[in-house]
């Protein structure tokens, strides 16, 4: 009897994406860290028929297009190891971007007094969109500072929360 051996098999054969996503995280994290870049997030989306895996590095100065080639050579070869999928993909390593969507706790703190943007999930007064400074962040809720007066927001109402971003 010919059987195929389970180590030819591509992860996602077994798993969701989003376990896919975890491995990739837990796989990469700490070398990124150790070459100087916080990883941010990890998408994985097919694109004309073909899985594309990005990752988002940022580090305190900024991400440079030297810093995504640095970074693609480092974990090309550790995702690689994961096998993550049955066909070919395309890696790519981006800075998540002047108005990226804060995504943890650390990306809050980062933000504590400066000015921040806030979607809703419904209107509040009427508005869907929120400008004000970052006061505190915790599992529940955030407060912020308008020029209104302070508020305290759910977490659960909240879209998303980025920075600010004004061109002059």
């Amino acid at each position: 009897m010919n059987r195929v051996g389970v180590a030819n098999v591509p992860l996602s054969f077994f798993m969701g994406k989003h376990i896919v996503i975890e491995k990739i995280k837990e796989k990469i994290i700490v070398p990124l860290e150790e070459i100087g870049y916080e990883l941010v997030d990890v998408e994985v989306l097919k694109k004309f028929g073909q899985e594309n895996i990005t990752i988002y590095i940022d580090k305190p100065s900024g991400i440079q297009l030297d810093d995504c080639e640095k970074a693609h050579h480092l974990i090309d070869p550790l995702i690689e190891e994961i096998d993550p999928f049955e066909d070919t993909y395309i890696l790519n390593v981006s800075s998540p971007g002047l108005d990226r969507h804060f995504k943890s706790q650390r990306d809050f703190e980062r933000n504590y007094d400066k000015d921040i943007e806030i979607k809703l999930n419904a209107p509040l007064k009427g508005k869907k969109y929120l400008e004000g400074k970052l006061v505190k962040r915790d599992d529940a809720s955030i407060t912020l500072v308008t020029k209104n007066g302070e508020i305290k927001l759910e977490n659960t109402k909240i879209n998303f929360v980025r920075p600010l971003v004004k061109f002059e």
